[in-house]
């Protein structure tokens, strides 16, 4: 019983050093510049092992999300998520927090409380790495963020869910000035096409 209470103890001592409480701090950070209530806009290009690539923008603000990449657009206004996919001329309908809108974000699932941090320099840059705890329920198994030393805005991502990495090159990238009418779908640009509810 001794050695458990030693065990833990040290396991806690080990999470909380400064490097971890820094790393923590920062990464918390960003985030919130990301999607906090100012909102942010940013340009990325993924990449996964090469077998899906696209780009394009994307618009944040809380749970509320715009994006405009290769094949669609999206509005969503935290409640409701339009798809408007230009190939086809059909707008799918979803509710705001369902998976089944898009086939890859939905992979991308974690609390801030599923990682043990740590931080280290890397050239004119800060590398966060956040490692999964034993016990975490998210599908986010590792991440790899480079942040700008200074500014602290994201510039660059690694993720590994299971045993693929997803990269993301960040550019463009500017936190405050989102207006909350950018997620309102614009339903009258879209009269012509076809609707497909799956809520």
């Amino acid at each position: 019983m001794m050695l458990l209470v030693v065990l833990t103890t040290l396991a806690a001592t080990a999470q909380e050093t400064p490097n971890a409480r820094q790393a923590r701090r920062i990464f918390e950070k960003t985030y919130n510049m990301v999607f906090g209530p100012q909102g942010a806009t940013l340009h990325y290009d993924v990449n996964i092992v090469g077998l899906y690539k696209t780009q394009g923008t994307i618009w944040y603000k809380e749970k509320k999300q715009k994006f405009v990449d290769e094949k669609v657009n999206t509005w969503n206004d935290g409640k409701t998520a339009y798809m408007a996919y230009r190939k086809k001329k059909t707008v799918e309908i979803h509710d705001a927090q369902s998976d089944k809108k898009d086939k890859y974000s939905g992979k991308f699932k974690f609390t801030l409380d599923d990682f043990d941090y740590a931080i280290s320099e890397d050239g004119d840059n800060l590398l966060l790495l956040l490692k999964q705890k034993r016990h975490a329920k998210g599908t986010v198994k590792e991440v790899q963020a480079w942040v700008k030393r200074g500014s602290l805005t994201p510039l660059r991502l690694r993720i590994k869910v299971a045993f693929v990495w997803t990269n993301i090159l960040i550019s463009n990238f500017r936190s405050g000035g989102i207006s909350d009418n950018l997620f309102v779908f614009p339903r009258s640009q879209y009269k012509d096409w076809k609707f497909i509810d799956k809520r």
